[in-house]
């Protein structure tokens, strides 16, 4: 995906870039876009002697997608259970702890502006 990301590609030119750091043949990368092309991950164009492969997902939104999956599968979904263990394992910076505060306030702004816009719509009044 890194190198649809960067720029649209034919199957030569997977296989050439691909090829240097992974050893994948022609053939590897074929069932790779294959498969890809059956989850709606990429897609292709003629191009005249060769399909042009590009990416239908951005990488923004396969890291989220591989983050859940990894927080689901590792930590049963649980993100402080996650954070703990991160900050457990390695001693932060105070740039790192301060950075972490951002986060966690920035998420309790978002949260609250959900909120209110639930109950201005009438979404909170029908279960209290």
């Amino acid at each position: 995906m890194n190198q649809l990301w960067e720029r649209e590609s034919t199957i030569t030119e997977l296989k050439n870039e691909l090829g240097k750091e992974t050893g994948w043949d022609k053939h590897i990368v074929i069932t790779m876009l294959s498969r890809m092309e059956k989850k709606g991950a990429v897609a292709h164009r003629d191009g005249g002697r060769a399909k042009i492969f590009y990416p239908l997902v951005t990488r923004e939104e396969v890291s989220m997608q591989e983050t859940r999956g990894f927080l689901q599968k590792v930590y049963r979904g649980s993100l402080g259970m996650m954070v703990n263990a991160m900050v457990e394992d390695q001693a932060l910076s105070e740039e790192e702890i301060q950075e972490l505060y951002g986060i966690l306030e920035q998420a309790g702004k978002s949260r609250a502006k959900r909120s209110e816009a639930r109950d201005e719509r009438g979404y909170g009044n029908r279960l209290r």
